[in-house]
């Protein structure tokens, strides 16, 4: 038999009873967020020896949910569907080195930048290539990641020199260096230097010309999360919790594990 107060509720207030509940609930499943990553795009992020998902962002985008008390899971998605992928709900944000752009800020909604990685130029060991000296370059081939501020920026600049030659992924762009089958390389310049191994003396690569990161009208203003439009919610999230890892030293850290060069972007300085 029911209690005198059970029997005493009405429907309303039955139904206005289960509604107080409800935004706990909701609470509970906005704290699951899904994180799409690029892989293999060393040493942001790639598959370690047991398979695992390791890297900088990797370790990076852990630290920061751990911080906002989000519960996470990495989503492994293809740079050319990786913002399709976002706004058709399949995870909730990016995490793997998108630049911040006019084009791309149409489409999502962006954090603040936590880093800033140099483009540069690989050319084989002892070839005389000069970016800048259009002659130089006649007839050669050069790799880009497709659909990235690198495809971008050569299109602009280079589609009457040079043959562009685009990919799903930097990692099959450094195959093809490493085969021959390409003449140059315009990727980022941590990947350069961990693929193609553009620091060691006696390598077959080597970093031809500046290091570039400008003009922002194609580079953007540095990495950046992105979600979709309306969660703005959840960029602040992230924003707060990169404030706190830059604050106490946990970026720094990070950073200094992974590169020997300051990553970090104008607004971080």
């Amino acid at each position: 038999m029911r209690s005198i107060s059970q029997r005493l509720l009405s429907p309303l207030a039955i139904a206005c009873a289960t509604m107080l509940t409800m935004p706990a609930a909701f609470a509970d499943e906005a704290r699951q967020v899904r994180i799409a990553v690029d892989v293999p795009y060393p040493p942001f992020e790639y598959r370690d020896a047991n398979g695992e998902l390791a890297g900088f962002e990797i370790d990076l985008g852990n630290e920061l949910c751990k911080r906002a008390e989000l519960d996470c899971e990495w989503i492994v998605q293809g740079w050319d569907g990786i913002i399709p992928g976002l706004l058709a709900r399949k995870y909730d944000a990016i995490l793997s080195s998108m630049r911040i752009t006019e084009a791309r800020e149409r489409q999502v909604r962006f954090s603040e930048p936590y880093a800033m990685s140099p483009k540069v130029w690989v050319a084989r060991r002892g070839e005389a290539v000069d970016p800048e000296d259009l002659a130089s370059l006649e007839g050669m081939t050069v790799g880009v990641q497709r659909g990235t501020t690198q495809d971008t920026y050569i299109t602009g600049r280079y589609r009457d020199t040079l043959d562009i030659r685009r990919y799903a992924t930097a990692d099959e762009v450094a195959l093809d260096m490493e085969s021959g089958r390409l003449d140059l390389a315009f990727i980022n310049y941590p990947v350069a230097i961990e693929a193609l191994d553009i620091k060691a003396e006696d390598g077959d690569f080597t970093q031809v010309g500046e290091r570039i990161n400008s003009p922002e009208s194609i580079f953007g203003r540095g990495n950046a999360i992105a979600v979709r439009p309306r969660d703005e919610a959840l960029a602040e999230t992230f924003n707060q919790a990169l404030n706190e890892v830059y604050a106490d030293g946990t970026f720094q850290r990070l950073m200094e594990q992974y590169f020997d060069y300051d990553l970090r972007p104008a607004s971080r300085l």
